[in-house]
């Protein structure tokens, strides 16, 4: 089970982790939630309704991952438009990411809040004892799928990664290139991510 998910009976998903595999996803969970930022409800007032019809940003992010992770609806780079087409995208995407950006940034928030959460619980339960068997409902599983394919979006975005010919070349980086860790941490999600997809699809 080592650096893989696997079905738990009666639904769920179960993986080995040791102390730094531990640390270096909950770090990384942690950075996701900084960058994601708090939400409108944390500076607003404590009611739901109010926070629920809180309209978001109209603009993309300033930041490329943040960019990345909440990309602009209605643009697409691969399809050139006219510039009455591109204004009309714009129009458009600004208007569906006012009223959609922040229930995203609440359902990435949530899903990252989840890992770090059930990674404590496993830190706390295996104090000393160098890593343990992480167990996860289904709903955890769903939660910690989204997270992992949020981590992958932010590294891909740090490193540049657009196409898979871009990814097939971290493989040959040099031990020695500084990009090295962050691409090793890009590749270890990824296998996590895809096992983790095959045993909620078993």
């Amino acid at each position: 089970m080592p650096g893989t998910f696997e079905p738990l009976p009666g639904g769920g998903a179960a993986v080995a982790l040791d102390d730094v595999e531990i640390s270096i996803i909950r770090s990384l969970a942690v950075q996701l939630l900084e960058l994601i930022g708090p939400g409108p409800a944390a500076d607003a007032s404590d009611d739901p309704l109010a926070a629920m019809f809180a309209e978001g940003p109209s603009e993309p992010p300033a930041d490329p991952v943040l960019r990345r992770l909440f990309p602009d609806a209605y643009s697409d780079p691969e399809q050139p438009a006219t510039p009455r087409d591109a204004e009309e995208q714009r129009a458009y995407s600004a208007e569906f990411r006012r009223y959609t950006e922040n229930d995203l940034r609440a359902g990435k928030r949530d899903n990252a809040l989840a890992v770090v959460r059930s990674l404590d619980a496993l830190s706390t339960a295996s104090a000393g004892e160098g890593g343990a068997v992480l167990k996860l409902s289904p709903q955890e599983a769903r939660q910690w799928l989204g997270a992992l394919n949020d981590l992958r979006l932010a590294i891909g975005s740090r490193l540049e990664i657009s196409d898979e010919e871009d990814g097939d070349l971290l493989y040959r980086l040099p031990d020695d290139d500084p990009r090295k860790p962050m691409v090793m941490a890009y590749l270890w999600l990824g296998g996590l991510q895809e096992t983790l997809v095959g045993t909620l699809m078993s």
